[in-house]
C-alpha cells in the first residue's frame, strides 16, 4: 500500500482515503488479511486519525472490512450473491448445502396474518416453519424462515423427532418431490429485528434486505419464505429476465 498526497484533493479527506483504501485493498491485501494499525496508516498517509478512522469506518458500512475484537481490522470476503430472479425453478435446500444454507430448527407455529394469507390458511392453522441459516465465508449472512402448510407435504415421513434440524431437512426433502410451477420475489430494504441481529451478529435496527418468496405449485402457494441478508454483505443478482420490483421504502421485518 503506498502514499498518496491528500492536501489539493477538493472532495472531502476521508472520502478520498476511502478510494485510495479501497483500490489498495483490491490489489495489495488477501481476504482475511489484517490491516496495518490505525497509528501506522494514519502516518503513512499524513492523515489525522479521526480522518483514518472516517474512512475505514465508510468501508466497514460498505462490507469492504470486518473489525474483530481481539484481531484488528482486515479484509472482507467478497459478498455473496442473492438471487433475486424469477426464472430459476428450484425449491430451497435443492442445492445440498453447496450454496451455504444451513438447516437450523423446525417447528409448529401458526403463521403472522400476511404469511397466512399468501398460504390461504385457516385462521389458527399451524404450519411447519423451517428456519435456515446462511453462512458465507465462516459468518452468518442471512437467516430464513420458511412457512410449509401441512397440506404442502402430505408425504413427510414420521420421524422420531418432532422438531430441530432433522425434522427440518426432512420439510424440505419433502417439498423437493413436488413439481414446483414457478416463484415470485419481492425485496425490501428493511431494519433487523431482535432475533435476526442476534442470529446474524448485528445490532438491532441494522439495514437488512428482507426478500420474499413464494412457491406455487398447481396455481397456489404451496410454501412462502421470508429471508433477511445482510445489507453489507450482499449484492442482488437478477439473471436474465431482471423482472424483480424492489421496494426502497424501510420498514421492519413482520414475522420473527
Amino acid at each position: 500500500m503506498g502514499t498518496t498526497q491528500l492536501e489539493a484533493v477538493p472532495e472531502p479527506k476521508y472520502w478520498h482515503l476511502r478510494t485510495v483504501l479501497a483500490d489498495a485493498l483490491d490489489s495489495d491485501f488477501a481476504v482475511g488479511e489484517i490491516l496495518p494499525n490505525e497509528r501506522e496508516l494514519a502516518a503513512r498517509f499524513g492523515v489525522a486519525r479521526a480522518t483514518l478512522r472516517q474512512a475505514l469506518d465508510q468501508l466497514e458500512l460498505e462490507g469492504r472490512l470486518q473489525r474483530r475484537r481481539g484481531v484488528g481490522t482486515t479484509v472482507a470476503p467478497p459478498r455473496v450473491g442473492v438471487d433475486v430472479s424469477t426464472t430459476r425453478h428450484e425449491w430451497p435446500g435443492a442445492g445440498a448445502g453447496g450454496d451455504g444454507w444451513q438447516a437450523v430448527e423446525c417447528a409448529l407455529a401458526t403463521a403472522p396474518g400476511t404469511v397466512a394469507r399468501l398460504l390461504s390458511t385457516a385462521s389458527g392453522e399451524e404450519v411447519h416453519t423451517v428456519r435456515r441459516l446462511r453462512v458465507w465465508h465462516g459468518r452468518p449472512v442471512a437467516a430464513e424462515l420458511l412457512y410449509v402448510p401441512a397440506s404442502s407435504v402430505p408425504d413427510l415421513p414420521a420421524i422420531d423427532t418432532p422438531s430441530g434440524p432433522a425434522r427440518a431437512r426432512a420439510v424440505l426433502r419433502a417439498l423437493q418431490r413436488l413439481d414446483l410451477d414457478g416463484q415470485e420475489r419481492a425485496v425490501e430494504l428493511g431494519s433487523a429485528r431482535a432475533d435476526d441481529a442476534k442470529e446474524l451478529d448485528r445490532l438491532p435496527g441494522a439495514p437488512v434486505l428482507v426478500v420474499t418468496t413464494r412457491y406455487v405449485v398447481q396455481g397456489r402457494t404451496a410454501v412462502v419464505s421470508l429471508a433477511t441478508y445482510r445489507a453489507d454483505t450482499c449484492r442482488l443478482t437478477f439473471g436474465a429476465s431482471g423482472d424483480l420490483e424492489i421496494s426502497d421504502q424501510p420498514q421492519e421485518r413482520q414475522a420473527s
